[in-house]
């Protein structure tokens, strides 16, 4: 497995501006205002993810929750719960559709430290794309190994028509894979490498780069492992919809 190429702290927005990509390793997250220790706390909440009844691929290995939030200086507020939807031209596999998921754990909402990675993301958008309300949604996914393979990123390499994608890896547990991969939008570069630290955190360009996960299998066959992960967006301009 190939080690993260890691962001210095204080170069996060110039690795952003420069390769359209930052990758910050658990010990720098205080950048965004919070600790990984802080992040802990919310781990539980992956142990309580409904399946995802939207998958085109036939698949049951993804489990998911759903929220929307706006950002807006040092103000974040809770939105009502809408469906997630993306356009075809970025998700050609799901796209189109209004996607209801569960909404988030309450838990998770009300947590101090998810309010302050959100306004901390926020931040880290607005220095380098302009001050602005942002307009984020937040995945918690679970990819499991149930029926021996699970897919994280099943419509492939993608954008997702936002400003910042932020990645965050929660956990891995006995399975092989998972090797997060970044290219250029517009271009012939790009890297590979596996996140395996809790509370990693990619952040992706989003109008720059494509991004994909490499899918996951199980260390033993017959055995369960799964690859949590928190996916966060922020776009300006308000959420997408039809």
């Amino acid at each position: 497995m190939f080690e993260p190429p890691w962001t210095a702290a204080d170069d996060v927005v110039g690795a952003l501006k420069r390769d359209g990509e930052a990758v910050l390793a658990p010990s720098t997250l205080g950048v965004l205002g919070v600790s990984a220790a802080e992040l802990e706390a919310l781990r539980p909440c992956w142990d309580d993810l409904p399946p995802d009844g939207y998958l085109r691929d036939g698949g049951r290995y993804r489990f998911r929750r759903h929220g929307c939030f706006v950002a807006d200086g040092d103000t974040l507020t809770v939105s009502p719960h809408r469906a997630h939807w993306q356009p075809v031209d970025y998700n050609a596999l799901h796209g189109g559709i209004q996607r209801w998921y569960v909404p988030l754990a309450q838990e998770m909402v009300a947590s101090p430290a998810w309010t302050a990675l959100l306004l901390g993301l926020a931040r880290v958008t607005s220095a380098f794309k302009g001050q602005r309300p942002w307009f984020i949604e937040a995945h918690p996914f679970r990819i499991d190994t149930s029926d021996g393979i699970g897919r994280p990123t099943p419509e492939g390499a993608h954008r997702d028509g936002v400003d910042l994608v932020a990645v965050l890896m929660v956990g891995r547990h006995q399975i092989k894979g998972g090797e997060s991969r970044v290219f250029e939008a517009h271009g012939p570069a790009g890297q590979r490498f596996t996140m395996t630290q809790p509370w990693t955190t990619l952040l992706l360009d989003d109008e720059r780069v494509i991004h994909e996960t490499t899918p996951i299998q199980p260390l033993e066959a017959g055995e369960r492992g799964w690859r949590d992960t928190l996916v966060i967006t922020l776009r300006r301009d308000g959420f997408q919809g039809p």
